[in-house]
């Protein structure tokens, strides 16, 4: 079972920097393409940056040129780089599984599969 946990959330000021971690564990053959997600309150949960099967990276138009996102190949934890934070990016940020890349123990043969495992979020709160 993938297990995903989130840390760094904090209160900051406008302006200031955060970086979230996302560890994932349970599953040690296999590694994860992974997304970010916030949900303020009284809104949707919405799509925050991922990274894609080719490398690329995707970020939602309101956090680009401010947010970076990025992955520990080793662990397989996942970071989300926050700068310049505005107070509309108070949210729970939550990471997500979309994709996992799992090396098969009888032959060594890595296979794709898709997948979608939650954490339980980190709360990200900016004051003005």
């Amino acid at each position: 079972q993938v297990r995903l946990e989130e840390s760094g959330g904090d209160s900051v000021q406008a302006g200031g920097s955060l970086r979230l971690s996302c560890a994932v564990s349970g599953t040690p053959n296999c590694r994860y393409y992974m997304s970010w997600y916030r949900q303020a309150p009284g809104k949707e949960r919405e799509f925050v940056s991922r990274i894609n099967q080719d490398g690329s990276l995707s970020y939602a138009d309101s956090v680009k040129g401010r947010f970076i996102i990025s992955q520990d190949n080793g662990k397989g934890t996942l970071y989300l780089q926050m700068n310049n934070l505005k107070p509309e990016d108070t949210a729970m940020y939550t990471c997500k599984t979309d994709t996992a890349l799992c090396r098969r123990r009888s032959d060594g043969q890595f296979l794709t599969y898709a997948s979608e495992f939650w954490g339980q979020g980190t709360q990200v709160t900016v004051s003005s």
